[in-house]
């Protein structure tokens, strides 16, 4: 399971803040690790439709990468409503067969 720790659906929060990733029931690899059970985090931002779940997610600026097994990163939005999500990719950041995938959350930045 993979889940937004914070912020939280609903949360005011300013241009800059700081997004924790949780995951649970699976580890964390770098990507290029090939690894049973393991996978990286992928942050969709403002995604009105998952991406392709088949192949290797694109690093854009709506698909942000963490590759280095990071858990947390602080990100800028301009004002407004938007909302988070996060999907696990494997080693190539293709998600897994049975995907994990966070509930999406909406933010607003003042």
């Amino acid at each position: 399971q993979a889940y937004i720790i914070k912020p939280t659906d609903g949360e005011t929060l300013p241009e800059t803040f700081t997004v924790q990733f949780g995951l649970s029931g699976i580890d964390l690899a770098p990507a290029g690790v090939e690894q049973d059970n393991a996978g990286h985090h992928h942050l969709l931002i403002d995604q009105v439709e998952l991406p392709d779940l088949t192949s290797s997610l694109p690093a854009t600026e709506q698909i942000r990468h963490f590759g280095k097994a990071q858990t947390e990163t602080d990100l800028t939005l301009s004002p407004g409503e938007h909302t988070l999500q996060l999907v696990l990719g494997n080693y190539a950041h293709v998600p897994h067969d049975n995907p994990v995938i966070s509930e999406p959350i909406k933010v607003t930045v003042k």
